[in-house]
């Protein structure tokens, strides 16, 4: 009986361990290293020391990263590159519009605050937003990372 139950356990705790590779092995997104940090001091982050005003910073991810301030001391950081098509070199980065990234080419949206879908063709829309690490080193520096 004591062999059965540890047997149960032991698969039990096997298939809860389930796999999320799906979601992190995107394969229309490349696997880039990104370390950077911002200062909020600078005029071209000013909008960060405030809610739900969104922030392109280029060259880093795949199609640049976009920052967004979503409450007191929290900020979020996706990838601006559609996770749900290949990339193509006419419709790399998608745009802002408000607290939604929009891709021009697929016409899928997305949510800056969860990194969810909001609109698109949902039965192909697999993946949500590649989100960053946003770290606070004080004195208004945020460190953006994978």
């Amino acid at each position: 009986m004591k062999k059965l139950l540890i047997g149960i356990l032991f698969l039990s705790v096997i298939t809860a361990c389930s796999s999320d590779d799906t979601l992190n092995n995107n394969p229309n997104l490349l696997d880039v290293n990104v370390n950077f940090q911002i200062d909020l001091s600078l005029p071209q982050y000013n909008s960060l020391n405030f809610p739900s005003s969104p922030v392109y910073v280029p060259n880093y991810g795949n199609a640049g990263i976009v920052i967004m301030k979503n409450g007191a001391d929290s900020f979020v950081a996706f990838d601006a590159a559609d996770p749900n098509h290949p990339r193509k070199n006419e419709c790399v980065a998608m745009e802002l519009n408000g607290i939604h990234i929009f891709c021009g080419c697929e016409g899928n949206t997305y949510d800056l605050f969860t990194g969810g879908v909001v609109e698109g063709d949902e039965e192909n829309l697999r993946y949500p937003l590649f989100r960053y690490r946003v770290v606070q080193n004080g004195n208004g520096l945020l460190n953006v990372r994978n």
